[in-house]
């Protein structure tokens, strides 16, 4: 449980980062962020820690009573928006292929996908966002060195740098717990946070 994902907000409630529950603990504990329930109240850790716990299922043991673990937090001075700019990294790449294999369109665990250069570097192929596509084992190993052509494949969509849309990697996470979804709705987000005219 302590290793599951929250998610953690800016000052203006801009989804900016996912944490495990035991850096979140340790956040609350401190002051530096704050606890936010489904109906959009902020607690500090002392007022989260009296909240009934009986009623929900996703809980920790303290010495004297459970607490239930918060899925959604407010840090409370950090105000700035995430690198614009999306690293390139197995995971993101991962994420952006939605865990499918580009090759076959076979949906599996992070352990089960291995990356593949479309074209492969024996043939100049670069390690770039439009070069790398997720891809199980048995077409990984079925293509090998060969371009998808040579090796009778074809990629379910060509491979692309991912926009740079903040949030875009939250949405293709494989658990989304429903606390989060408000944050995550672009639709939602863009009417609270839309500037007003005087």
């Amino acid at each position: 449980m302590l290793h599951t994902a929250v998610l953690v907000l800016n000052r203006s409630y801009f989804p900016v980062h996912v944490t495990s529950v035991k850096r979140a603990f340790c956040l609350l504990y401190r002051g530096i962020a704050k606890a936010v329930d489904h109906q959009y109240r902020t607690f500090d850790f002392e007022s989260w820690a009296e909240l009934s716990a009986a009623v929900h299922d996703d809980t920790v043991g303290l010495v004297d009573k459970l607490v239930v673990v918060p899925r959604v937090i407010l840090l409370t001075a950090y105000d700035r928006l995430p690198k614009r700019e999306i690293r390139f990294s197995r995971l993101n790449i991962l994420i952006r292929d939605n865990y499918t294999c580009q090759y076959c369109g076979k949906k599996l665990a992070r352990g089960q996908l291995n990356l593949d250069h479309v074209i492969p570097r024996s043939h100049g192929g670069k390690t770039t966002w439009d070069n790398v596509v997720a891809s199980c084992h048995h077409c990984n190993c079925h293509k090998g060195g060969r371009t998808p052509h040579e090796a009778g494949l074809k990629l379910i969509k060509p491979p692309y740098r991912p926009s740079a849309f903040p949030f875009s990697l939250l949405l293709a996470r494989p658990n989304i717990y429903a606390a989060w979804k408000p944050y995550l709705n672009i639709v939602d987000f863009s009417y609270w946070n839309a500037e007003l005219e005087a």
